[in-house]
């Protein structure tokens, strides 16, 4: 199957409605991060399908549990989960923050040849940077594990808004050690189509 096939499968498995013009973004957004790898190492994944599956799919397993319209993603690296979801949902509007300048130059790079007009790029550490307002989701896909990812980006979270820590083996330990000012809401099992791994997502908000 070819890699637009296996996406537009992968989405309808998914249950996900993404348009076609939005699932070409993706395939080219794709392509870009093949190309600045051999650069800029922006992800371990090589191989385009393996990227599909687990950066693509995986990035998009989580949008039913993201809440907009102001999103922002924690470590995002080669704009993940960020960029997938910008192309999933243009009425949101999306911040993509990471302390690592060849990697948010590649996201500034990848947000005007992608023509993401909902897409921020910020370059800093999280907790140092301050928002002039707070966001309806701060998602982290790979920053660091949960307890310090509250403490550092929690304060960026609106009273109403949630947190959702994407993690591999569901997080028993970290569980344990959340801080009080947030409650978990749930942990979410991920099926992704094709990674054959598990995936879950800790779904929390401001106590």
């Amino acid at each position: 199957m070819s890699l637009a096939g296996e996406l537009a499968a992968g989405i309808t498995a998914l249950k996900l409605d993404v348009a076609p013009e939005a699932q070409q973004r993706m395939l080219d957004y794709l392509a870009l991060v093949e190309k600045w790898n051999k650069a800029y190492n922006l992800t371990a994944v090589r191989e385009p399908a393996k990227m599909l599956t687990h950066h693509l799919l995986d990035s998009l397993s989580v949008l039913p549990h993201v809440r907009g319209p102001r999103v922002l993603d924690v470590g995002s690296g080669a704009g993940l989960p960020g960029i997938p979801l910008a192309l999933a949902c243009p009425q949101w509007q999306f911040t993509l923050l990471d302390s690592n300048h060849k990697k948010t130059t590649f996201l500034r790079q990848a947000a005007i040849e992608l023509k993401l007009n909902n897409v921020d790029v910020v370059c800093d550490r999280v907790e140092s940077w301050a928002s002039p307002q707070p966001f309806d989701t701060v998602v982290s896909r790979a920053f660091s594990d949960l307890p310090e990812f509250l403490t550092l980006a929690g304060k960026l979270c609106a009273k109403t808004g949630v947190v959702v820590a994407m993690k591999g083996v569901y997080p028993h330990e970290e569980l344990l050690q959340v801080p009080k000012d947030f409650q978990l809401r749930n942990v979410v099992s991920l099926n992704v189509p094709g990674l054959g791994a598990e995936r879950h997502a800790a779904v929390l908000q401001p106590a």
